[in-house]
């Protein structure tokens, strides 16, 4: 019932935004493409370690991406390509945060016995990340599964939500950044596999 009442709450503030957003006469794709231009401001300050305009402009690019689904819900103008491009835009949005982190001189990271370097953190939140989105389409292009798969304990949404904490908290403590890149890796990766999982077990049932 509380999730129920949440998802109501979120849908009315979704159409009041689709809304007042569409008297700007912009048709959903492109308010989907102009999400990129607050990342890519967003990985210029990370770059300039300026993590707290960083994280403004990450949000604004997370709210943009918003913005574009309201719209397209509001004026009707919903379609198959504008789901897709959002697919598409939302990978680079990952990315071009992700490897705007290459550029900071961020320190090891040591677990256990083992020492991590920030290029292959950022190499495995790129690969989980990615993988997690081929896993789901994967099964449905296989024809294991009739829908894509949905579920994990890791999807988008979470990985937006500890990529923004991990800007803001960089703005504390570097090595914070670097035990959320930790994390992230970890996380979405563990979710690829999930889904993996659920694909090897709609199969099983189907040679039932």
């Amino acid at each position: 019932m509380v999730l129920y009442k949440k998802r109501e709450k979120f849908n009315q503030l979704s159409i009041k935004i689709g809304i007042l957003f569409s008297k700007f006469g912009l048709s959903p794709n492109t308010w989907t493409l102009l999400s990129l231009l607050p990342v890519l401001v967003s990985a210029y300050f990370i770059i300039k370690q300026q993590f707290l305009e960083a994280a403004a402009f990450f949000a604004i690019a997370a709210f943009l991406d918003l913005v574009d689904g309201s719209v397209a819900r509001v004026t009707g103008r919903v379609s198959k390509f504008g789901a897709y491009l959002d697919t598409i835009v939302d990978r680079y949005v990952e990315g071009i945060i992700l490897l705007s982190m290459l550029f900071l001189n961020l320190p090891l990271l040591k677990v256990g016995e083992f020492y991590f370097s920030s290029s292959i953190l950022v190499y495995f939140c790129l690969f989980g990340s990615l993988m997690t989105s081929y896993a789901k389409a994967a099964a449905k292009e296989k024809e294991i599964t009739k829908e894509e798969i949905k579920g994990g304990y890791f999807e988008r949404a979470e990985r937006l939500i500890l990529l923004f904490a991990g800007i803001l908290l960089a703005y504390v403590k570097i090595m914070y950044l670097v035990w959320v890149l930790f994390v992230l890796a970890v996380l979405t990766n563990f979710t690829a596999l999930q889904r993996i999982w659920i694909a090897k077990k709609e199969t099983t049932k189907k040679h039932k």
